[in-house]
């Protein structure tokens, strides 16, 4: 499973390549995995704070 940086940087991408190409679909699709991304990150750190409470 990709790591939300990893999703967030992807989405980055898509979204660029999808404005140089004027692809709407793409550009949208970008934005969209770079939300799931940021999303991901923020688990990613409520798990890291559960885990270092926990034990």
């Amino acid at each position: 499973m990709a790591s939300g940086k990893t999703d967030e940087l992807k989405g980055r991408v898509k979204e660029a390549a999808g404005a140089l190409t004027g692809d709407q679909k793409l550009k949208r699709e970008g934005r969209v995995e770079q939300a799931v991304g940021k999303v991901k990150q923020k688990a990613e750190k409520v798990i890291d704070k559960i885990k270092d409470a926990v034990g």
